[in-house]
């Protein structure tokens, strides 16, 4: 029996979510099966979705949210809609946590609905702990709590870094 590891992929720099899509390929080679959620990309990237959308049934993703506007940019009435999408994602989330659907499950940028204030920490330690021992969990995000620390195995920091080419 193979305990699953828990990894976080934060930080400021770009290429969160293609680490996260790599691993998921990766695991695709080995023969799992994944699932991503998203959250916070609204329906947009739509060409991107559809690319991704050919890895299926072998890699499924979900998004919840309706609005092609990012969350941040709505009406406080459009949020109100959003906040329940992105609750769907994250209740799908716990059922697929606790059923052991896949080999891998991938939270992309549930750190971010985190730090929106949209779900709570408790929240995210109940996800961190509901999940089938076996199961390989990443969250994406920009920030990651120092209170969450306790529960992961792995935290991959992303950070851009400006090189000056002037020789």
């Amino acid at each position: 029996m193979n305990k699953g590891m828990i990894q976080v992929i934060c930080g400021e720099g770009t290429g969160k979510t293609s680490l996260a899509v790599g691993k998921g390929i990766g695991a695709l080679i080995r023969q799992k099966t994944v699932i991503m959620i998203q959250f916070l990309k609204g329906n947009q990237e739509a060409e991107g979705l559809e690319t991704l959308k050919q890895l299926e049934p072998d890699m499924k993703i979900f998004r919840f949210e309706k609005s092609s506007t990012f969350f941040e940019n709505l009406s406080e009435e459009e949020k109100v809609e959003e906040r329940m999408n992105i609750r769907n994602g994250l209740n799908f989330a716990k059922k697929v946590l606790t059923t052991g659907e896949c080999d891998l499950l991938i939270l992309d940028e549930v750190l971010g609905a985190l730090d929106q204030k949209i779900i709570t920490e408790e929240e995210v330690k109940t996800l961190l702990t509901a999940r089938d021992e076996e199961m390989d969990l990443i969250l994406t995000g920009k920030v990651f709590p120092d209170a969450l620390k306790p529960y992961v195995d792995l935290i991959s920091q992303i950070s851009n870094v400006k090189v000056d080419n002037q020789h």
